[in-house]
């Protein structure tokens, strides 16, 4: 399964990239889930999510890695039922005078647990992200 959303901002990329390194903004892709970070090590940072999908709650780990063109690369630790492998990317790049932005999310699922069953949710994440990506991006000043 692949999964991606474009948006553009008004502002440099540079700065777009800028904003996306920080913490809060890393906290703020998951706005529906209560967030935090839980480990940082050099340019890595964990981040649990508490969520509920497919009428269930549970915790989901990310580990996202700073890259050094301003990329965020991100997996998510697979230690439960639904997903076998979830990685993704952030990535910032030139677009006339502002920035564009693309989230990328590729993953499986567990033999047992049919892909069109979390493709729903997981459009809804994307979007989720990518709206609250551009929202902290547009305010910063």
């Amino acid at each position: 399964m692949r999964l991606e959303k474009h948006f553009d901002v008004d502002r440099p990329p540079e700065q777009a990239a800028q904003i996306l390194a920080e913490e809060e903004t890393l906290v703020g892709l998951f706005p529906d889930a209560e967030t935090q970070i839980v480990a940082r090590e050099g340019p890595r940072r964990t981040v649990v999510a508490h969520y509920r999908i497919l009428g269930r709650e549970g915790e989901a780990r990310f580990h996202f890695d700073q890259r050094e063109d301003g990329s965020i690369g991100f997996e998510k630790v697979c230690d439960g039922h639904l997903f076998r492998e979830l990685r993704g990317s952030v990535e910032v790049a030139p677009r006339g005078s502002g920035a564009r932005i693309s989230i990328r999310m590729q993953g499986g699922t567990k033999t047992l647990v049919p892909e069109f069953t979390i493709k729903g949710p997981m459009r809804d994440q994307i979007e989720q992200m990518a709206r609250a990506l551009r929202e902290r991006i547009e305010s910063s000043r």
